[in-house]
């Protein structure tokens, strides 16, 4: 499963690598700004700047000591340091360093699920238009409704991907803050000036108000438009499962020279990539309800927060991105069977143009009520297999007293159904990312 995934670049933005990389950033951002108010000398800054660097397995180290993750980076820090690193973490709390290199990795990680989305909008656009003209049997509750065309299904799903796309947008925009307001965030030992210096380098907005963190509801907001997005993801993959049963097999997920679909049965292939997507989906599902509910805290902070972020914000995005990734294998490789749509739509001769039979009998003066039992006492009968519904209704007094055979033919025209959806694929031309 996992070993097939080809887009690694999410586990290097969470790499422990990456991310003291973004604390040591902001720590000399901070000695920069603090230089630049007279408040540190600028020898210092320079030694800094040219000695710092840290090593993952001696923070390790040191934390299995101090039991303090930060303490353990800026130990190692000073050791490559010396005298000068006095001046490093100046005025500041760990949550200073901690929460605004976190907006930064998560930044970076949205970028990434942009991109994706980005990918899968356009992919499911322009199958849409490859199946603009494709007719099939539109349902609901899981019956047959009204004719439709399979392109509207993926029309349909590109634009709520789109919303998805303007969902993590605006994530991004909740989650790029940043905090250097010290200890309870009034900055008691810092001055709000180099806050605002290093969130201006670093491309971020201040946190107007906060206190010893960043205020988790970003967090929750964040993780729900990856929950949503996840959402659309399965809802796609529930909708192909559907679709590919045997009984129906109106369109199939690839399924490669080579793979196998059972142990006991060599004639199986499984929606398996569709079904690992639907219960992925669930996971990134519970990770924003854990998110929500790292919201509340004790006073200025505790820490509840911190262990279940540690787990659900790297897995999550590394998630979601494996997520789009199959999602645009499966849409670009999707095996799609018009025959089988279209012999599908005339099961029992017919029922899906019940409700034009119905229009053109009201058109001729029945009241509703009584054309809607007319119409349904013949469908009923094609259900129960006495019959196609066409032959039926053709055959029915109280019709035929009152539809021509052209006009019954007429109430049995597809084209009819499917005459205002040019309307919709023009809304989607339209659809850019």
């Amino acid at each position: 499963m996992i070993e097939r995934y080809t887009r690694p670049r999410m586990g290097a933005i969470w790499a422990p690598e990456n991310r003291f990389a973004k604390w040591l950033e902001i720590e000399i951002a901070a000695m920069e700004a603090w230089a630049e108010l007279g408040a540190i000398p600028a020898d210092a800054l320079e030694e800094v700047k040219s000695k710092a660097r840290f090593d993952v397995a001696r923070i390790d180290e040191i934390e299995k000591e101090v039991d303090h993750d930060v303490i353990a980076f800026l130990t190692n820090v000073a050791e490559n340091v010396g005298p000068a690193s006095r001046y490093v973490h100046y005025g500041l709390t760990s949550s200073d360093i901690v929460d605004t290199g976190l907006s930064l990795l998560m930044r970076e990680a949205i970028d990434i699920l942009l991109m994706d989305v980005g990918e899968a909008v356009n992919l499911l656009k322009r199958r849409a238009f490859e199946f603009k003209e494709t007719v099939m049997a539109g349902r609901t509750h899981g019956i047959h409704a009204e004719p439709s065309v399979f392109g509207l299904k993926l029309a349909n799903w590109a634009f709520e991907m789109a919303r998805n796309y303007e969902r993590l947008k605006r994530a991004k925009e909740a989650i790029s803050v940043g905090k250097l307001s010290g200890a309870v965030g009034t900055y008691s030992n810092v001055d709000p000036r180099v806050e605002a210096m290093v969130c201006q380098k670093l491309g971020l907005k201040i946190a107007p108000v906060s206190s010893q963190v960043v205020q988790r509801d970003r967090h929750a907001e964040y993780m729900s438009a990856l929950a949503v997005c996840a959402a659309t993801i399965e809802k796609i993959a529930v909708e192909i499962r559907s679709l590919q049963r045997t009984d129906i097999l109106e369109v199939e997920e690839p399924f490669r020279k080579g793979q196998k679909g059972s142990s006991a049965m060599p004639h199986k292939r499984n929606p398996i990539t569709c079904e690992r997507l639907t219960g992925l989906a669930r996971v990134i599902r519970g990770n924003a309800v854990a998110a929500l509910e790292s919201v509340a805290l004790w006073g200025e902070r505790d820490i509840s927060h911190s262990s279940v972020e540690r787990i659900i914000i790297p897995d999550s995005t590394t998630l979601l991105d494996y997520m789009l990734a199959k999602l645009t294998w499966v849409i670009d490789g999707l095996s799609v069977y018009p025959e089988n749509m279209r012999r599908n739509l005339q099961k029992m001769g017919g029922i899906v143009f019940s409700s034009r039979l119905l229009l053109a009998l009201v058109d001729k003066g029945v009241m509703r009520e009584e054309a809607y039992e007319i119409v349904q006492k013949n469908a009923m009968a094609a259900w129960r297999g006495e019959g196609g519904f066409k032959e039926l209704v053709s055959a029915d007094p109280e019709i035929k007293k009152l539809l021509s055979g052209a006009e019954i033919d007429a109430s049995f025209d597809e084209k009819y159904f499917l005459r205002n959806i040019g309307v919709i694929f023009k809304r989607l031309e339209g659809l850019t990312i």
